[in-house]
């Protein structure tokens, strides 16, 4: 087939023939081996040991959703990278971001941003944040194989529903299983501390602002409580990423805006190391 394609000038038949809008339908059906979830893993004795990414959270306001994610990535008891990011645009108005084994989280994001983006060029149109996360899901079942041998990925996708006007969070387990959750949400190895951060701090009707001082305060408490969570580094000037959608679409708040966040947080833990307490209602 590349040989004909060279010397015609042509692309192959399959590119040329009408077919699904999903582009992993089309890699399974002509280039198979090119998905994640089918590749053979060579033979190993034990555990596959290879970088994690950690830590992710997540907060609706009013007019939008607030997504972030810490910077370390582990492996075992060390830390394999200190600047990982982990937070992607999916499209235009959504984005995902990815807790497991790093190599294959950051390449399902790729295909997942294609799956979007095929879709949108076969139909015209662009799917409802309710499919986005429904082919979420598909991708995910599709690496069940890898994830019982210890390679999983769990992300966290998040956007903004035009037809319902608001920011819309949804989670996921190594099944594909899809959970839309109501208000805030964290994945990751310290999931469980920023967790009982966002109960905290979380309040319906928060002002962007506020949702992204919250979900910074959430990482600190992730990264307090769990070594694998990498906290605001002050020293190498290492923040995490934060990214706001709303009906403008998606935008990644850039250094200085978070750097800002983040030292306000420090300064305040210098007074109060366990953080804000959770408002008298």
């Amino acid at each position: 087939m590349e040989a004909n394609t060279r010397s015609t000038g042509r692309l192959p038949a399959a590119f040329l023939t009408p077919g699904s809008s999903s582009f992993m339908d089309f890699l399974a059906e002509h280039a198979p081996d090119q998905l994640p979830g089918r590749r053979p893993l060579p033979p190993v004795q034990g555990a596959v040991e290879a970088p994690h990414g950690t830590t992710i959270v997540a907060a609706t306001f009013s007019g939008g959703v607030v997504l972030a994610g810490d910077r370390r990535a582990t492996m075992g008891n060390m830390i394999a990278q200190r600047d990982i990011e982990k937070v992607f645009p999916a499209d235009e108005y959504s984005a995902v971001g990815i807790a497991g084994t790093a190599g294959l989280a950051v390449e399902m994001v790729r295909l997942f941003q294609l799956e979007l983006e095929h879709f949108e060029k076969v139909e015209g149109a662009q799917l409802s944040l309710e499919g986005k996360a429904n082919r979420l899901s598909t991708m995910i079942r599709s690496n069940l194989g890898m994830a019982m041998q210890g390679l999983a990925v769990v992300p966290l996708f998040a956007g903004y529903d035009g037809e319902r006007g608001k920011g819309r969070v949804f989670s996921y387990d190594i099944t594909g299983g899809r959970s839309e959750e109501l208000g805030f949400a964290a994945v990751g190895s310290g999931s469980v501390f920023a967790r009982g951060s966002l109960k905290k701090l979380y309040r319906e009707g928060m002002t962007e602002e506020q949702a992204r001082t919250v979900v910074v305060q959430a990482l600190y408490d992730a990264a307090d409580d769990d070594s694998a969570t990498g906290g605001p580094d002050l020293v190498r000037r290492i923040y995490p990423v934060v990214t706001v959608i709303t009906d403008e679409g998606y935008r990644r708040l850039g250094e200085n805006e978070v750097s800002d966040i983040a030292r306000a947080v420090h300064e305040g833990r210098l007074q109060h190391p366990d953080g804000p307490q959770a408002p008298v209602l």
